[in-house]
């Protein structure tokens, strides 16, 4: 069970866990938070230290290094995104390693009425004598995507210093703000320069995705009427009333995350902010289909004209825009890499398995733009809260899977 791996994607994903790395999507900026630049100035660092080539840190906040070949192939890159969810506090990370794990409740020492159990998360069940790690219990870990991250640079770091592995060019990146849908600035395909890439971004070993939602993200805006409440009568149109009710009115039972799953796309409403004078709702849209998103985009628009039409004297705009689309549609196109990555991981003992992402990952966006990118497990589970957890030796299956996938690019050439 144990790996020549373990110590290293321990110590790493534990160092880089520690660093705040939270994106924002109410900030402009590229990066959107400056704290995201502490860990890729870190990366950019350990990089050079290992060898490694061409290594930049550019103006939109990406890492980029050159592993260089030893035989004559196609440049392969393998990506992992800095940045951690807005959803959940992930300031002051405090990692913890639980040794060989015994197969029973995981307890946290900052929150002792959070259980992580076996029964609950059957993956985990099958993880005893696995090394886990998780946070304190106050925060998210960050293993989405840091440990894709620690997988990356531990296989890079044992392609520059093992002679005698056979593998053609390899191009890393290290994004930010992948978590609201910004990673993959418009340079970043060309700057890249491979012929194909990976993100180490999914959850169980195996997991081999070249299959995405399609994402739109939405805006509503309410615009009322202020006026003092004692002299309302007749005048004050209360924005957050209005709001209210176009949130209502999405039908959450058939198309909300917490009622879906499998193919089913869903309506999330991230946000609601203001006052009576004005509301702001923030959505993101999610189907696997085209046609899907568009209808789910035509719903919100119709619910936000009917909560106008009640209330002539209110201002409500509905504004959509695109996110990422559902790789499947370019990949298609050609499969090589997706059928790199499954020989690969039958050449490390582990039995692929394609499953669509409830998501999306910068893969999305760069396969839209270009540059084929499917997803491969780094090992996470239970992202974006308290309870997230991944398993170093889960860990180092991925980067045994970037050493495999390197090696046979190179021998397909």
């Amino acid at each position: 069970m144990k790996t020549q791996f373990d110590q290293e994607l321990e110590e790493r994903l534990v160092r880089y866990a520690a660093v705040d790395t939270q994106s924002d999507a109410e900030q402009p900026g590229t990066p959107s938070t400056a704290c995201q630049l502490d860990l890729s100035w870190m990366l950019k660092a350990e990089l050079e230290a290992m060898g490694a080539r061409d290594v930049v840190l550019t103006e939109y906040g990406a890492v980029l290094a050159t592993i260089p070949g030893t035989v004559a192939g196609p440049t392969v890159g393998f990506l992992a995104h800095v940045d951690t969810a807005p959803q959940f506090n992930a300031t002051g990370v405090r990692p913890r390693v639980i040794k060989g794990y015994n197969g029973g409740d995981i307890t946290f020492p900052d929150a002792p009425e959070l259980v992580l159990s076996p029964e609950e998360f059957p993956y985990l069940a099958g993880k005893v004598g696995h090394d886990i790690v998780t946070a304190s219990g106050t925060t998210l870990l960050g293993a989405d995507d840091k440990a894709g991250i620690s997988i990356v640079m531990t296989a890079a770091r044992h392609m520059l210093t093992t002679p005698g592995l056979k593998h053609g060019p390899v191009r890393v990146a290290f994004t930010p703000d992948e978590e609201i849908a910004r990673g993959v600035h418009a340079d970043l395909p060309s700057d890249l320069g491979c012929d194909f890439a990976y993100t180490f971004d999914g959850g169980d070993v195996g997991e081999l995705t070249y299959e995405s939602f399609s994402a739109d993200g939405a805006k509503v805006v309410v615009k009322g009427v202020s006026i003092h409440p004692g002299w309302a009568t007749g005048k004050l149109v209360n924005a957050t009333t209005l709001a209210s009710k176009i949130v209502s009115m999405l039908p959450h039972a058939t198309m909300a995350p917490e009622t879906t799953a499998g193919r089913d796309g869903f309506v999330h409403v991230t946000g609601m902010s203001g006052d009576a004078d004005r509301m702001e709702i923030t959505l993101i849209l999610r189907d696997f289909e085209r046609e899907g998103l568009a209808a789910k985009g035509a719903m919100l628009r119709a619910i936000c004209e009917a909560v106008q039409a009640t209330e002539p004297r209110a201002q409500v705009t509905c504004t959509i825009a695109p996110q990422y689309r559902n790789m499947r549609y370019w990949l298609e196109e050609d499969m090589t890499p997706v059928d790199l990555a499954f020989e690969a991981a039958r050449r490390i003992g582990v039995e692929p398995v394609s499953t669509p992402i409830r998501g999306g990952t910068d893969g999305s966006k760069l396969t839209e733009m270009g540059v084929p990118t499917p997803n491969l497990f780094c090992g996470m589970q239970n992202v974006h809260g308290p309870l997230e957890w991944v398993s170093v030796q889960d860990m180092a299956k991925g980067a045994e899977l970037m050493l495999a996938l390197s090696e046979l690019a190179a021998e397909r050439a």
